[in-house]
């Protein structure tokens, strides 16, 4: 049976820094992580159903490189040479080197890109527990949101639907914009598998997919300890 492996990116990157914060910015660990959790999805042991990898879909965006200044501070800051920015250029190119993976990049709104006060920074004005001349550089962030993401991926699981490329899809996502790619899927007899990450999924979602499991072996892992669930 030939599998095709989708990851959504970004919802992936913030599962892993959930369970795992001390890897916030290790893109190597998370390109490790990536391969040994969609490796773990085949069933090479039975025999009769020995499934063949086809390709593993890597989904995610080129990161805010912009020069914005600070609401607050006033100070110009330079997005290119932030931690997120060098850890998800870093990643790209720790991806593109892992065998049978395909990297694909979508772009960020221009158009959403603002800045905005952190939610528990909100919390805390609301209860005025925080006065509007107390925020710092800090209390603010950008918010910025994916721009082609989401259509790539439904019209790659539609492409290897529609030409017959693979047997089963995985799905590693949480995602219920998926729902009409994975109903395409199992129209066409694909068999079409859900990985959450242990995250509770739509009933929406539930009830289009023929499979749910979550390779990601829940519990902080040490810096030598193998990546292999």
């Amino acid at each position: 049976m030939r599998v095709a492996i989708f990851i959504d990116g970004a919802f992936f990157i913030k599962r892993v820094r959930h369970f795992e914060p001390q890897h916030t910015y290790n893109a190597k660990r998370m390109a490790d992580l990536a391969f040994s959790m969609a490796i773990a999805h085949l069933n090479p042991k039975k025999k009769a159903q020995s499934d063949e990898l086809y390709r593993i879909f890597f989904y995610d965006c080129t990161p805010l490189e912009k020069k914005m200044h600070n609401p607050i501070t006033k100070k110009a800051v330079d997005f290119g040479q932030s931690q997120e920015a060098i850890f998800r250029k870093k990643l790209h190119q720790e991806i593109i080197k892992k065998r049978k993976f395909a990297l694909r990049l979508g772009k960020l709104s221009d158009t959403s890109v603002a800045w905005h006060i952190k939610p528990a920074v909100q919390q805390l004005l609301l209860k005025n527990k925080k006065a509007w001349h107390e925020l710092d550089e800090n209390d603010v962030a950008i918010n910025v949101s994916q721009k082609g993401v989401d259509m790539r991926i439904g019209l790659d699981i539609a492409s290897v639907t529609l030409k017959k490329q693979v047997d089963k899809i995985i799905l590693i996502s949480g995602d219920s914009d998926f729902v009409p790619a994975s109903k395409l899927a199992r129209r066409e007899g694909m068999e079409f598998v859900l990985d959450p990450m242990w995250q509770k999924i739509p009933d929406d979602l539930f009830e289009h997919i023929d499979g749910l499991t979550s390779t990601y072996v829940r519990k902080v892992l040490s810096d030598n300890s193998p990546l292999t669930p």
